[in-house]
Order: C-alpha cells, then sequence, then structure tokens
C-alpha cells in the first residue's frame, strides 16, 4: 500500500509540477491519480477535448448520497518577468510563511483536500468525501463547467460543495460573476491628413471604451440593490485592461485589439448586459462601414462564468460556519468556481487558507499558520462525516 502523506508532502509535491495554464497539468493529475488509487480512492479522470489537460473526481467513503466535496484547480499562473527570492516550483520555508507558485493559490487547499480524501477512506465515515480537481481556471474559469457536465453523475451526488480558494478560512457566500470578450475593430486605413475620409479602428475602438465608463458612472450614481449592496463595488463593472493596435502615428489604424470584460453582481442578468454591449458595437460598426463597408467589429468569447449567490441556511454555508466558527457575512468581487457548481444545483460556499492579496504575486507564500488552520478544518471535517450528521 503506498505510504501515507502529511499535507505539507503533498503540497510540496504539487508545487513541484509547473501547471502554469498554458501548459499541460497531466503529470500532476497521473500522480494524484496514482496516489488516491494507492489509498483505494476511486478516481475518474476527464480529459481536455483538445489539450494534455485533464480533471479529476474522486470519491471515499460509502457509495451514497449526501456528502461532500472539496474542490480546487490545479493551474497556476505564470512567473514570467516576476523576481522571485527562491525556486518558485520549490516550496521554501522562511519567517512563518510557505512560499512557492500555488501555495497559495491554490494548491495549499487541493494539498490539504487530497489528504483529507485518504484520511476519510482509511477512517470509518458514514457520509462520502469527494474530490474535484479543474484545469484552466486561472484562464477564464474555463475547467469546471466541462468536468461538472463529464464527471458530475459518475458518483453518488453530494450535497454540499467547497471550493478552496484562499478566503483566510471564513466563509465566503457570494461572489460576482463575469464574462469577457476579444474584441477586433477593422478599420480603414488612410494618412492622417485625411483621417476624415478613413477609420482608426483604434478611435472607434476608444468609442466602446468610453462607453464603458460612462455605464460605470451610471452605475455607481444608482441606488444598488440589497443584494448587491454587500459587494464593493456594489454594481456591475466594465473594464479595458489592455489595448493594441495601429502601425505608425500619421495612418488611421487599420486594426484594434483589446479585452472587454463585465463584472457582474449575482443579482443582474448576464443576458441582458450582453445585449447592451453587442447593441453598443452595433451603433459603432454601422457609423464606421458608412464611411467603408469593410470595417467591423467582431466579439469573441474568452470566458463567461456565473456568479455565487448566499444561500442562507444552505447545506454547505451550514456546514462550514459549523467547522470554522465564522458567522459573519463576506463576500468576494472576483470570481470562482463555485458559481458553476451552483449553477449545476449544488449547495456551494467558497472557504480555504491563504490570503488572496498574495495570489499571482512573486514570492507568493501561505503564512504557516494558515496551512495549519485549514489542516484543522479538514480533520473537524472528517470528524463530521464519521458521526454521519
Amino acid at each position: 500500500m503506498t505510504s501515507r502523506l502529511s499535507p505539507y508532502d503533498i503540497m510540496e509535491k504539487l508545487v513541484s509540477f509547473p501547471t502554469v495554464s498554458r501548459d499541460s497539468n497531466l503529470p500532476l493529475i497521473d500522480w494524484v491519480q496514482e496516489y488516491l488509487e494507492g489509498h483505494g480512492v476511486q478516481v475518474y479522470r476527464h480529459l481536455h477535448d483538445s489539450e494534455p489537460k485533464a480533471g479529476l473526481w474522486a470519491h471515499a467513503g460509502p457509495m451514497e448520497e449526501g456528502g461532500v466535496i472539496l474542490s480546487g484547480h490545479t493551474d497556476v499562473v505564470p512567473v514570467d518577468g516576476q523576481d522571485w527570492s527562491s525556486d518558485p516550483f520549490t516550496v521554501t520555508e522562511r519567517d512563518g510563511k510557505y512560499y512557492g507558485r500555488g501555495c497559495c493559490d491554490m494548491k495549499s487547499f487541493d494539498a490539504l483536500a487530497i489528504w483529507a480524501m485518504v484520511e476519510a477512506q482509511h477512517g470509518d465515515i458514514a457520509r462520502p468525501l469527494q474530490l474535484a480537481l479543474t484545469y484552466d481556471e486561472e484562464i477564464g474559469l474555463i475547467g469546471a463547467d466541462p468536468l461538472l457536465k463529464d464527471a458530475g453523475d459518475k458518483f453518488p451526488r453530494a450535497s454540499a460543495a467547497i471550493i478552496g480558494e484562499p478566503t483566510t478560512m471564513q466563509a465566503v457566500t457570494g461572489h460576482k460573476g463575469g464574462m469577457a470578450w476579444d474584441v477586433h475593430v477593422r478599420g480603414f486605413e488612410i494618412h492622417s491628413s485625411l483621417a476624415h475620409r478613413g477609420v482608426s479602428a483604434i478611435m472607434e475602438g476608444a468609442r466602446l471604451i468610453q462607453w464603458a465608463n460612462e455605464v460605470n458612472a451610471e452605475s455607481a450614481a444608482a441606488t444598488p440593490s440589497d443584494i448587491n449592496a454587500v459587494f464593493d463595488p456594489p454594481w456591475s463593472n466594465l473594464h479595458v485592461g489592455m489595448i493594441e493596435g495601429g502601425t505608425a502615428h500619421n495612418i488611421t489604424a487599420r486594426d484594434c485589439h483589446f479585452v472587454f470584460s463585465i463584472r457582474l453582481v449575482p443579482g443582474d442578468d448576464a443576458a441582458a448586459w450582453e445585449k447592451r454591449v453587442r447593441d453598443k458595437v452595433a451603433e459603432i460598426e454601422a457609423d464606421m462601414q458608412a464611411i467603408d463597408p469593410s470595417c467591423f467589429i467582431e466579439l469573441t468569447e474568452r470566458f463567461a462564468g456565473p456568479g455565487l449567490m448566499a444561500e442562507p441556511g444552505g447545506k454547505a454555508e451550514t456546514l462550514v460556519r459549523q467547522l470554522t466558527g465564522d458567522n459573519a457575512q463576506h463576500v468576494v468581487s472576483y470570481g470562482t468556481e463555485a458559481g458553476y457548481f451552483q449553477a449545476h444545483g449544488f449547495d456551494a460556499v467558497v472557504c480555504g487558507p491563504g490570503d488572496i492579496n498574495q495570489a499571482h504575486q512573486p514570492d507568493e507564500f501561505i503564512e504557516v499558520a494558515q496551512f495549519e488552520a485549514g489542516h484543522g478544518f479538514m480533520q473537524r471535517l472528517i470528524d463530521h462525516l464519521k458521526q454521519g450528521a
């Protein structure tokens, strides 16, 4: 039988796999599957339809419904251009902190969840424990929905899902959703002295960006609903973070590219927001084509992820509050895979060790005390499952 590793040993192993989203996560999934199956845990592997990547769903304990899912993503953001004090893919302990890419976001939780699966399999649990590991979360929450569609019915259905993004072990019961598009604006080139005869892709793209500023100002001035008021900011905000285009300062730009995104409060209608964006694009495009019919604005969906609505009295929230003692209200403006679990009918909550402010940073770390707090949470979860409560 495979030896039983400590949570730290598992985290050290997971961090050693450089699972940057642009690369494969298969070596990590191979290791996790071999380790879990070596302890008798049942594992189902979900394969990406075109890339060398996989998700994993595992089941420990009795084959019955009503268990708990622990879910985390396996991919990490790049370290390119970041100034690290130590090897980012080797866990290094300094000053009460574990440093390494993914130590915070979120291989610490993944390690604790894998440890809990093995302990549950060897323990006399009355209710099952499951594990869901995804890919491509960091590039748009891409891997959760395919995993849920493919693997969600391979084992008895659980009643609560805990998504372990870093929340300093607080119970986060709501978060914003999001959608984004790659925008390609095609203009008509001409010398800038005759700009009125051409179409500048950059300047037309700027019209859409300025509209986003105006919409944000309108939203900020409005009175938020009770559902939205707990968020910061309490509205759906539009954003463009990168833009490129043009060939010379004295030529109207033929092409302009940028990413247009919306962070949606849970109370807002995603379809209605998309219609507003597309209606504005159509308006600008019509003005461009009145000058030259070859011009266009093309939107290509980059990602779309649902928000998480609070479920007071729901099984996931109730369980996490019981295990942590945290009864305060916590919501966040970033997105997680919890929204997908909720959309697939699971009670869901976000709770994991570490501080989100350390995620994606050079010298990313998790405090040892936070890692130990996560360990204690998993121990209490297993005791809870043994009681069959």
